[in-house]
């Protein structure tokens, strides 16, 4: 408020005559009280309200409201506070998810105070950019707003603080259909910020704005992609679906060696890609490699008998019962709760918990999958130019970009990839995987042994030679900048995801 009157003060000598008038709203009582006398002291006339802010009826009286909203996560922010703050934001026709942290509702319902060509300032977390519960803020502001404004750092704003803020500066009566971007390394800078915006157009407007995260030269060749006819989207090839739930993967999932011992007969059992991921960061999983995991004692049977199960298999859902596998909610709410949901092969393994990328790989041993994995069913037409190629031509830098503007970060600095999301990721059309078929089937070699020793970097470079460069004519420079705007979302991630505080 100080800053606040300072600017008023500004305002009135460049203006004399006019008038204005500052209103707070806090919370605690000594607080407040202590303010008034800061203030006073500085000859500011100022209205002090004590009361928490979404009880305060949002007239739209004012020219500007400045703010820093309170980071409140949701598990601490939880009660009556919690409940009022989603019904502001209700009001405002926003509905705000249980996930949402406290700044959400601030934002949506301080802009109710505002007139209608009125000024909004303020410091948010940088997870406005990219969380799924703050869709309908980000839809919101694009509405609300004529213009919308973010100046992004490069540094942290906070010493010692391990949130990384945006500062979102909106005004008048929209909607609008793009944000203006201001790129700073620290606050000295913004003074000098005003000169350098770049246009940028979510689409939808309630989509991740993580892109913005992006240097001009990156945004640009990822708009370029984005819009070249050349790139689609995963959904235009399939439909990415999640896998089958068991209820007790420790029940279901068994080794071939452990199925013999139990004696149980082959219609007891479906053919099972292992329960996690780790084995299908290659291009393939083959019907060698399913029976080589088997042989090494994976799980690749699922317990399903599609009929009466044989004897051995009764006596087998009787053990089970002895341990209460059938009290487990998935297991109680179906019948007989033995039997698994079918989920049919996929034509694609999708990983979509990834410390890297996520990875597509062609489901040649004609597996079922549980939910560890996505799978992707090609539509009519797709399926050999998908499974022979999608799953090299997927590794190249705008995918691996794309996943992570598209994607969320949980714990430990996890890529998380929910089918609606994986829908969203670029990759190239099906033309162009055919006239560049030769080239992409001459790499699967060096592809391969390099992803089995984990460079998945040299992979992508192959890749991007062939599709982004030779095939699609990308310059080398817009390839590198696509590679290093991976590279520093990607350590962006695994940097927030070894604190203490994980993200969301």
């Amino acid at each position: 408020m100080l800053a606040a009157g300072a600017r008023l003060d500004a305002l009135r000598k460049d203006a004399p005559g006019s008038r204005g008038s500052l209103h707070g709203v806090e919370l605690h009582r000594e607080s407040a009280f202590a303010a008034l006398d800061v203030l006073r002291s500085q000859g500011l006339d100022a209205t002090l309200e004590v009361a928490d802010f979404f009880t305060v009826d949002p007239s739209p009286k004012f020219d500007a409201v400045v703010g820093n909203p309170p980071y409140v996560r949701y598990q601490d922010f939880a009660g009556e506070s919690r409940a009022r703050s989603r019904a502001a934001a209700l009001r405002a026709g926003v509905p705000l998810s249980g996930l949402a942290s406290s700044w959400a509702a601030f934002t949506v319902h301080a802009a109710q105070f505002l007139k209608p060509e009125g000024r909004l300032g303020l410091v948010l977390p940088a997870e406005l950019l990219a969380v799924n519960y703050a869709a309908e803020v980000r839809r919101y502001l694009m509405e609300r707003f004529a213009r919308v404004r973010l100046v992004l750092f490069t540094e942290r704003v906070f010493p010692g603080v391990l949130e990384e803020v945006v500062l979102l500066l909106a005004e008048g009566d929209g909607p609008t259909d793009h944000c203006e971007l201001y790129q700073v390394r620290e606050l000295s800078e913004l003074r000098t910020a005003g000169g350098i915006a770049r246009q940028w157009k979510p689409i939808p407007p309630g989509a991740k704005w993580t892109p913005s995260l992006l240097s001009p030269v990156a945004l640009e060749a990822y708009a370029e992609m984005v819009a070249h006819e050349s790139f689609t989207n995963l959904e235009s090839w399939g439909d990415t679906t999640l896998g089958m739930v068991t209820g007790n993967n420790r029940y279901f999932a068994m080794s071939p060696a452990r199925a013999r011992e139990l004696g149980l007969s082959s219609s007891d059992t479906i053919p099972l890609s292992p329960p996690g991921s780790s084995h299908l960061r290659g291009l393939t999983f083959s019907e060698l490699a399913w029976k080589e995991l088997g042989a090494a004692d994976r799980a690749t049977l699922l317990f399903r008998p599609s009929g009466d199960p044989s004897p051995a298999g009764a006596s087998y859902i009787e053990a089970g019962k002895a341990v209460n596998v059938q009290t487990a909610y998935k297991c109680r709410v179906r019948s007989p709760w033995w039997r698994v949901p079918l989920v049919e092969p996929a034509d694609v393994l999708l990983t979509y918990m990834n410390a890297d990328t996520p990875r597509l790989c062609a489901n040649k041993a004609r597996v079922h999958h549980l939910n560890s994995v996505h799978g992707l069913y090609f539509k009519p037409g797709m399926v050999r130019t998908g499974m022979d190629l999608l799953p090299i031509a997927s590794l190249n830098s705008m995918t691996l970009l794309g996943a992570e503007t598209v994607g969320r970060a949980y714990g430990g600095g996890m890529l998380k990839l929910e089918p609606k999301e994986a829908d969203l990721l670029p990759v190239p059309t099906k033309s162009v995987l055919e006239d560049s078929q030769k080239a992409l089937s001459a790499l699967r070699p060096q592809m391969a042994q390099a992803l089995r020793n984990g460079r998945l970097l040299e992979a992508v470079r192959l890749v991007d030679d062939v599709l982004l460069v030779g095939q699609l004519g990308l310059s080398r420079a817009k390839v590198r900048a696509l590679r290093e705007a991976h590279a520093e979302l990607s350590n962006r991630r695994t940097a927030r995801g070894a604190s203490p505080r994980g993200t969301d």
